[in-house]
């Protein structure tokens, strides 16, 4: 049976990684933070940015909500242990892990990329959730069993980006998620991604974003709209949920409708489109 609202997630433990966000804007991590809390959740808040976690631990505070911070970088192995360990100390389980920490990444096509930069972005949009699974696992299993989600991105799904690095790394976390839904189904683990369309969020309108782009990424879309941190935040919040029970191993589009019929990414005047 269905929990009563705002109870779908009572007395489940959750970490987000990436939870903060600029202000008082809604990025996707802070969305999916406190939606699991609404929704009874007690949740560990993980980011490198003590002003953008503190203020996503303020609204959860302000709607009566429990969260831990914990400060650190998701690619360092060392810091994913402590996160895990710490959240467990308090809390005495961990039922759900969100692995939303992703970077745009370097330009450039296979020609053009820095090696370096490639790498980089490689270890923070991919290893960075191998890590975080590698120590939340065996603590789920520990309480028999949890929820994992895999934040992709519709650039993930279809060729057309400008740059190789960033679909590239999502494509990854797209496959990741298949086989870590296999290795783990028996353990009792459901593993799932959420593959965002163009949604506006901090991290897209930051680096700014004419109002030509911005209109020609909601045309990107079968509604024409545009998508929020929101979006994708109850997105995540149904996979985590009893209701997904029986889901695992997929990849859900939150796009509206992009990815059921892509075509060629459109440009104007030189800019990104999917960002």
């Amino acid at each position: 049976m269905a929990q009563e609202p705002g109870k779908r997630l009572q007395d489940k433990v959750a970490i987000v990684t990436g939870a903060g966000s600029r202000a008082d804007g809604i990025g996707n991590g802070r969305a999916t933070a406190i939606l699991l809390a609404r929704n009874g959740a007690r949740v560990t808040l993980v980011d490198q940015n003590p002003d953008w976690v503190a203020r996503t631990a303020a609204m959860i505070a302000e709607e009566g909500g429990e969260s831990l911070t914990q400060m650190g970088d998701v690619t360092e192995p060392a810091d994913c242990e402590r996160i895990v360990r710490e959240t467990v100390a308090k809390w005495g389980r961990l039922d759900i892990l969100v692995n939303n920490v992703g970077v745009s990444g370097p330009p450039g096509t296979a020609v053009e990329v820095d090696p370096i930069a490639w790498a980089e972005g490689l270890k923070v949009n991919v290893t960075s959730m191998m890590l975080m699974a590698k120590y939340a696992i065996p603590a789920m299993i520990a309480g028999g069993g949890g929820a994992i989600v895999n934040i992709a991105s519709y650039a993930g799904l279809f060729g057309g980006h400008p740059a190789l690095l960033y679909p590239t790394s999502k494509g990854a976390v797209v496959n990741m998620t298949k086989a870590m839904a296999a290795h783990h189904a028996g353990d009792n683990i459901r593993v799932n991604a959420l593959a965002p369309g163009m949604v506006y969020t901090p991290m897209v309108y930051s680096g700014g974003m004419s109002d030509a782009v911005r209109q020609a990424r909601r045309e990107r879309s079968l509604l024409k709209t545009e998508g929020t941190g929101w979006d994708v935040g109850y997105g995540v919040l149904y996979l985590v949920s009893d209701e997904a029970r029986w889901v695992t191993g997929i990849v859900l589009p939150v796009d509206a409708g992009a990815s059921a019929a892509p075509s060629a990414t459109p440009r104007r005047d030189g800019e990104n489109v999917m960002r």
